[in-house]
């Protein structure tokens, strides 16, 4: 039997043991240091970004955030729960309702208006396949795949519960990106 402690918001010290291995997986990666940390498919994976990656990130990220701003959306990495799998991911950057963000541990993906993911070598094939999968089946309206790998841009939207039905891509790096309503913005994707 695996049992774990739950922090269930009480007082410090306020635990209970719960038979729940999903919830103790996604206890454990909660507590463990680092802000990359996530579950992938049942395996902790915290893998830190090199420099190159924060950098797409921040290319992305500068687009965004004005438009975010007057969406009354913040910007950033927080962390996105799949309940009911073995899964708890960190985007590279996540779109979000300033009101769902304020003293939320994690939000759901169907709660974000456009999760991006930027691949890295060690991690390409997880960006493209599962986690494409997997935000689609949550119910992540858009999906942007900035994938370093093979210097391209896709934008997935219409999820459901076999995937995106909709791709805009894959482009090459330097192609105009246009991100549909709610934004309503062309992403410059020279400098990724």
């Amino acid at each position: 039997m695996t049992t774990a402690p739950v922090d269930h918001g009480g007082e410090p010290g306020d635990y209970s043991l719960v038979d729940d291995p999903e919830r103790a997986l996604k206890y454990a990666v909660q507590h463990i240091k680092g802000d990359r940390t996530e579950i992938i498919e049942g395996v902790i994976d915290s893998v830190p970004p090199t420099w190159d990656h924060e950098l797409a990130i921040e290319a992305i990220r500068d687009q965004l955030m004005p438009r975010a701003r007057e969406l009354g959306c913040a910007t950033g990495s927080g962390n996105l729960d799949l309940p009911g799998s073995p899964n708890w991911y960190v985007p590279d950057i996540a779109v979000v309702p300033r009101g769902l963000a304020k003293g939320s541990p994690a939000l759901l993906p169907a709660d974000v208006l456009l999760v991006v993911e930027v691949t890295s070598e060690s991690n390409a094939e997880t960006d493209r396949v599962v986690k494409r999968k997997r935000y689609a089946e949550y119910g992540a309206p858009l999906y942007l795949l900035v994938d370093r790998v093979e210097q391209s841009v896709t934008l997935f939207s219409e999820p459901g519960r076999l995937g995106y039905s909709r791709a805009d891509g894959p482009h090459p790096f330097g192609t105009p990106v246009r991100l549909p309503d709610p934004f309503g913005i062309e992403l410059d994707t020279t400098d990724l």
